[in-house]
């Protein structure tokens, strides 16, 4: 067959017999008959005349004396000398044969399975394939075939489905710098008729990711000019030879631009970063334009709105000094906290060019700060419950800079089961300083507790460094005077008043709080310090006494897991310097309720009168210790936090003990972006005669 196929395409390039010359060369003619040129087709019908020749057929098994044509003699004579057979070498070794092309072994493929309906291959043993484990969980959280639901996993979306992913898996390889990486792409499913022939349908993608590219020349324009470029290009973690990787030139592009911010180059800016590919060198050569454009010092700090908020104060709000090495974080740091006043809608902090930089010395920018005013009138208003305090109504009109700059009025007034406030305060923030606050207060009060009653009115005035979410401090403190005139007595007993005592009082309270935790509102792990001391003159029934109120707290926090805080509190009070009976009730320490031993009533912890009510003593002891355990419902938002709590309040300024009261519950938390809102449910185990078998407190925050 292959011969005719070849004569057939002879017979299409040769031209027809009859275009023949007749008159060729005479050796031609000898060797085609004239029949064959006058009619060929008829010639060649008549097929070739047989040779009538004898031909002598030689016998196969009868030698040939005398070959025909050869005129050599038979080599009969010749003999051939035996050799030596080859010694084996011992020594010998083979040479590998590199190609330059990965090892590939689909048969021995390490496989990782994403889902029922998704198996990822590796068949390449060499080289590795470096980045397997990142590459898998990334293309798990991407994929559309992971994201497929059961029942619509059907061979047809299936397919639909593969095309997506098998672009994604090459787009992730040549993200990790696999620029010749293959995917290879097969979906089976078992034949009807099998004996698994309702399994679902599985999609196999076999990677094989070659050679990693590594990054060749790197240039980054003119950073060379700054003056600290060294510094500079330390901050751009990537260099020749390191492996190639598109996540990893975005991050180091951010951590050179954080730099750049950080080190005084307010103008600094940075193209957009561009990959050459050669595919040759295995390699990618990579060039991002950076220009510092100078290195500058702050200047001052300038309001668009000086009779709202002057320059001047905004100055005192930031915390950089002029001169300073410029830094974007300040910057940020002075927009946030202008923010954080409440008194604008909106605000932008900008740099401005005073000075320009010299070879010798940075220059100097201004912080040009733009504000829009927001409505600065308040009405807030709050309702609280304890089945042991009863209701609480709070409610409160502020104009928040009635007094620029930052200088606010609150009236405010409470309307409780225990308690009836009205109050006048005038608070000046950032008062010499950021997050310094000057409070001026005056109220009056009543308050109908069990332990006492009490109509007071009141002047105080506190100066204090405070914590804020903004800007958690380690350390924080306050100082202050109060002005106190109180007529005070116990409880009414069956409907029968006791006498009044008026005492008049002045102190000086003072606050230190060290603060090492990592949430000011929900801590998780990390402690806290604090003391309070209170030097106080007391004077009723015209003698005067003299006494310190002193007190301190710690609290622990310790993280188990994604899920669990474990946290626990410890509290001790004194007061020593004058009797019991030389202290106004509201001066004195009581425990129980939300704040202090769960389970029991507000203030209905101590020791008692002859009439059985509480009466305050001169000590404190209370330790808490609860578990914050975190669900999965809604989101995990809500906690679950199993606590018991324990106190004792004694007469006498060293605690005594002789009344331990223990109390136990459970508490249900809503986290919120501005803190837990806090539901305790407690019941007293060394309870009395009247304490309640269950109380409930309802709170914004942690109990502690």
């Amino acid at each position: 067959m292959r011969l005719m196929v070849c004569a057939a395409a002879l017979a299409l390039i040769a031209p027809p017999l009859a275009a023949q010359d007749q008159n060729a060369p005479a050796s031609l003619e000898d060797l085609i008959p004239d029949s064959a040129v006058e009619n060929p087709e008829s010639w060649a019908e008549q097929g070739a005349e047989p040779d009538e020749t004898d031909i002598e057929v030689p016998d196969a098994e009868e030698p040939i004396p005398d070959p025909q044509g050869v005129d050599l003699p038979w080599p009969d004579d010749i003999s051939i000398e035996s050799f030596d057979p080859l010694e084996k070498e011992e020594d010998l070794e083979f040479a590998e044969l590199d190609l330059g092309q990965s090892q590939v072994a689909f048969e021995e493929a390490e496989t990782e399975r994403i889902d029922d309906h998704l198996i990822l291959g590796f068949p390449q043993t060499e080289p590795p394939f470096s980045a397997r484990g990142d590459f898998v969980e990334r293309f798990a959280a991407l994929s559309t075939i992971e994201s497929l639901e059961d029942e619509d996993a059907n061979v047809a979306q299936l397919a639909a489905r593969a095309r997506e992913d098998e672009e994604l898996l090459g787009n992730l390889l040549r993200v990790y710098g696999y620029y010749d990486g293959q995917v290879i792409r097969s979906i089976g499913a078992v034949q009807a008729g099998e004996v698994a022939a309702d399994e679902a349908p599985v999609v196999r993608f076999d990677i094989i990711p070659g050679d990693r590219y590594t990054y060749g020349s790197i240039d980054l324009g003119n950073l060379d000019s700054a003056p600290d470029h060294t510094r500079l290009r330390e901050a751009f973690g990537i260099q020749p030879g390191d492996f190639l990787q598109s996540d990893t030139i975005v991050a180091e592009q951010f951590n050179l631009d954080r730099a750049l911010g950080e080190n005084g180059y307010p103008f600094a800016a940075i193209d957009e970063p561009q990959l050459l590919i050669d595919h040759d060198r295995v390699e990618g050569d990579l060039t991002l334009n950076v220009e510092p454009n100078g290195k500058y010092v702050f200047g001052e700090v300038t309001s668009s709105d000086p009779k709202f908020l002057s320059g001047r104060h905004l100055g005192t709000i930031a915390r950089f000094e002029p001169g300073d090495t410029y830094q974007r974080s300040l910057s940020l740091d002075l927009r946030r906290a202008v923010t954080a006043t409440g008194l604008v809608s909106s605000v932008s902090v900008t740099p401005r060019e005073v000075t320009p930089p010299s070879e010798s010395e940075p220059g100097v920018v201004a912080m040009d700060v733009e504000v829009q005013r927001a409505k600065l009138r308040t009405i807030a208003g709050a309702i609280g419950y304890g089945s042991e305090e009863g209701y609480r109504l709070q409610a409160s009109w502020e104009h928040r800079n009635l007094f620029p700059p930052e200088g606010s009025l609150r009236l405010r007034g409470i309307a409780g089961t225990q308690e009836q406030l009205a109050g006048i305060t005038f608070r000046k923030n950032n008062f010499g300083g950021r997050d310094r606050v000057l409070t001026l207060d005056a109220y009056a009060s009543t308050i109908d507790s069990p332990a006492f009653e009490a109509r007071t009115i009141a002047l105080t005035g506190i100066f204090e460094r405070r914590s804020t979410l903004l800007f958690q401090k380690e350390i924080s403190w306050s100082a202050g005077v109060e002005l106190i005139a109180t007529q005070e007595r116990p409880p009414d007993v069956d409907g029968v008043a006791q006498p009044r005592q008026t005492f008049f009082v002045g102190a000086l309270p003072g606050t230190l709080l060290l603060d090492e935790t990592d949430d000011l509102l929900d801590p998780s792990r990390g402690f806290r310090l604090g003391a309070r001391f209170s030097p106080e003159i007391s004077t009723t029934n015209s003698v005067e006494s003299a006494y310190l109120r002193a007190r301190f707290d710690a609290s622990y926090y310790q993280s188990l897991g994604d899920r669990l805080v474990l946290a626990g509190r410890a509290a001790f009070g004194s007061i020593p310097g004058a009797g019991l009976d030389q202290i106004a009730p509201s001066r004195r320490y009581y425990a129980g309720g939300g704040g202090s031993v769960r389970g029991y009533g507000f203030r209905e912890i101590g020791p008692r009168d002859e009439l059985g009510e509480p009466s305050g003593g001169r000590s404190l002891v209370e330790v808490a210790m609860e578990a914050r355990i975190r669900t999965g419902l809604l989101d995990g938002a809500v906690s679950i936090v199993p606590f018991i709590d324990a106190g004792s309040v004694g007469p006498d300024p060293t605690p005594n003990f002789d009344e331990i009261k223990v109390g136990a519950g459970i508490g249900l938390r809503y986290h919120t972006g501005f803190g837990p809102i806090r539901i305790d449910v407690g019941t007293p185990l060394t309870p009395d005669e009247d304490d309640a078998p269950i109380a409930v407190y309802v709170s914004l925050g942690q109990a502690f």
